[in-house]
């Protein structure tokens, strides 16, 4: 029978596999992702996504919102419970899929709960992605969300701080190039990274581990 610590270094190896750069690009130099340490799902009998065993800090980070207007992180959050996506408005595929099913998940929770939610998609294509394409695009799933953009750097800083593979685009024959992003969405209550939700997550886990992290932030605020 395998043991704990045997479970806990296959999930750990099965969300770093699905962690890899997807959907959009595929890896093409071998670059591994930022290791994420977790949890077996479930020890806590409350999540459904994985549980980040040591919680992810959010870095002091100064980007600009879909409003053009300077974003600091995580000064400027509008609420207790976040989810992170990084992708980009010309993604084909998977980014369209991902932020769909988070404005789902985010539809179907009381308005009570939905108002302690924030749903950040920070993109990986800055030099593309303004922040009138981001307001146009957010626009087609919830315009509630908040887009963010800027200095490349400082988002793939905030990337790494949160476990997800960031990867240099690579040209196209046709002129245009594509950009890799880890598929991840990462849960934050407060400044502290603490559950991932990998690809391929229903929208019904999704909304009722956001439920749970509300409900939690509600009653530690006192409702």
């Amino acid at each position: 029978m395998t043991g704990l610590a045997g479970r806990r270094t296959a999930l750990a190896a099965a969300v770093a596999a699905a962690a890899l750069v997807a959907g959009c690009a595929s890896s093409t130099d071998g670059q591994e992702p930022a290791a994420i340490v977790v949890t077996e799902s479930g020890d806590r009998g409350q999540l459904a996504g994985t549980e980040i065993e040591q919680p992810y800090r959010l870095p002091d980070t100064t980007l600009i919102d879909d409003a053009g207007t300077r974003f600091r992180l995580p000064a400027d959050l509008d609420a207790p419970v976040q989810a992170y996506f990084f992708g980009y408005t010309n993604c084909p595929d998977i980014c369209s899929l991902i932020m769909s099913d988070l404005a789902l998940a985010v539809a179907r929770l009381p308005a009570e709960l939905a108002d302690k939610v924030q749903v950040v998609l920070v993109t990986s294509d800055p030099a593309r992605d303004d922040p009138a394409a981001l307001q146009a695009y957010l626009e087609r799933f919830n315009p509630d969300f908040t887009g963010l953009t800027g200095d490349l750097g400082a988002i793939t800083t905030l990337a790494d701080a949160m476990g997800v593979a960031l990867e240099e685009g690579r040209k196209l024959p046709g002129g245009g190039y594509e950009v890799g992003h880890g598929a991840q969405v990462v849960g934050y209550v407060g400044d502290r990274g603490v559950v991932v939700w990998t690809e391929g997550t229903s929208v019904e886990d999704l909304s009722s581990d956001l439920a749970r992290l509300a409900a939690t932030a509600e009653a530690d605020q006192g409702g």
